[in-house]
């Protein structure tokens, strides 16, 4: 099943990377959402804000609209460009957020790193992170 068919419409991918569902492709793609996601990104020290509130130091990776974009709002400023729909977050917390595109429902993604011989090694949750 490709990753379109899980959002319910077709999904505009780039090298087999979800970017964003055809209505948002052009938004995504503005000078007005760059700058916005770029002022947004440097606020807070860059750090997930979920994780922050649990006592994690985790980076963001991502910013995230708290109210999800719809063809209905995606020409809204107060929805797409407002620090105040505006969230930082990590990659696990952001699949937690759209289970339907990462194909997760309430678990947290399982994190791997490799030890010192380059094997593959799941990495425990823990308040470091």
């Amino acid at each position: 099943m490709e990753n379109g068919a899980i959002l319910g419409e077709t999904a505009a991918f780039h090298g087999g990377i979800f970017l964003a569902r055809d209505f948002a492709y052009d938004f995504y793609n503005s000078q007005a959402w760059k700058k916005t996601r770029n002022a947004y990104m440097r606020m807070g020290r860059g750090l997930c804000e979920p994780c922050l509130a649990a006592g994690r130091y985790t980076p963001a990776e991502i910013v995230h609209h708290k109210v999800h974009l719809s063809p209905d709002n995606i020409d809204d400023p107060s929805i797409t460009l407002s620090f105040d729909n505006l969230e930082r977050v990590c990659r696990d917390c952001h699949a937690m957020e759209h289970p339907e595109i990462y194909g997760c429902e309430t678990e947290r993604i399982m994190r791997v790193g490799f030890d010192e011989d380059g094997n593959v090694v799941r990495l425990e949750d823990s308040d470091e992170r």
